[in-house]
């Protein structure tokens, strides 16, 4: 019962303060990915945090003996104790059935949000090879439209569609600064990033913390793709490009180099480069893995603490031998 107590304070700690820290300071746009990563790993930590408190309702815990037939002895023991009498057969049945709903409401919600996804795409794709044009010099689909679009779908078929509006606003540069952005979110399978997010503020909407980070992951994921089209372009020619299509509209299940968000990232690119110092990147990665790796720690400690005992004391399979 004690563990299953510290496992859900520790979740409902985490789900209060967790997003405060994130979002203090500048330090997640200068790092998008290692942003990303955090709110993905604080979201997750909870999942398994909650879940994990209802399985160690299942099995009681105990002291550790360094004998293995008084260690079993004390196993029969304490699974009697715990499930003979009404109150401890529930509390073990209701922890069971609160772990599995948990883990089994967000693996659904998340393969929904992806099948959702899926077969958007395919479905728009299907309507590409009736409509579009595709283009090897651009690597992209052309499509006949007089507004200036440009977006990506992911996928095994990911396809960059770009409109012949898009292709009169913008010149050379612009444009290749635009499809490096989109290159980018395929390459990273930012689709994937962005169903497991959604999945689970879809799974659990009443928990402020999974819209917060599905709303930052797909700001942030819009951040790091420019960061990587950067790397090739000219960052006041991207800036650019993106007050060209910033009122372009994107499809359902695609991600475009326009959006609601091109304010923030053109004054992202304007303004000087900051990155994160190796030495915050570092302090921030491993406080990330901390907060993820303790629930997991604390519910396993008892039986890493058996892994390191001898149950057979020295010399007693000598003494067997020799009888």
């Amino acid at each position: 019962m004690s563990a299953a107590l510290i496992l859900l304070a520790y979740a409902a700690v985490l789900a209060l303060a967790g997003p405060r820290l994130l979002a203090r300071g500048d330090w997640t746009e200068r790092a998008p990915k290692l942003g990303i990563i955090a709110w993905q790993s604080l979201a997750a930590t909870i999942v398994v945090s909650v879940a994990l408190a209802g399985f160690a309702l299942v099995v009681p815990t105990m002291r550790v003996s360094a004998d293995l037939a008084d260690l079993l002895k004390a196993c029969i023991m304490a699974l009697r104790s715990q499930y003979a009498t009404p109150g401890g057969a529930a509390a073990a049945a209701v922890g069971a059935t609160a772990g599995l709903a948990v883990l089994a409401r967000a693996v659904w919600c998340v393969a929904a949000s992806l099948t959702t996804a899926v077969r958007s795409r395919g479905r728009h794709r299907d309507t590409l090879a009736l409509v579009g044009t595709p283009s090897p010099r651009l690597g992209a689909v052309v499509v006949d439209h007089d507004e200036p679009a440009v977006y990506c779908l992911p996928g095994w078929r990911r396809r960059i569609v770009v409109t012949t509006g898009a292709l009169r606003l913008l010149d050379d540069d612009q444009l290749a600064a635009t499809l490096a952005h989109e290159r980018a979110h395929l390459d990273q399978r930012h689709d994937l990033v962005l169903a497991w997010s959604g999945g689970l503020a879809r799974a659990f909407p009443r928990i402020r913390l999974f819209t917060q980070a599905h709303t930052e992951t797909m700001r942030l994921v819009e951040l790091l793709a420019d960061d990587v089209a950067a790397r090739t372009s000219e960052r006041l020619t991207l800036a650019e490009a993106l007050l060209n299509l910033a009122g372009a509209r994107t499809p359902a299940a695609a991600l475009g180099a326009g959006g609601t968000t091109a304010a923030l990232r053109v004054r992202r690119l304007i303004a000087p480069h900051r990155p994160l110092g190796r030495a915050r990147t570092a302090l921030t990665s491993t406080t990330v893995a901390v907060l993820l790796a303790l629930p997991l720690i604390g519910l396993a400690a008892p039986a890493i603490a058996t892994g390191h005992l001898h149950y057979c004391p020295p010399g007693s399979v000598a003494a067997s031998t020799m009888r």
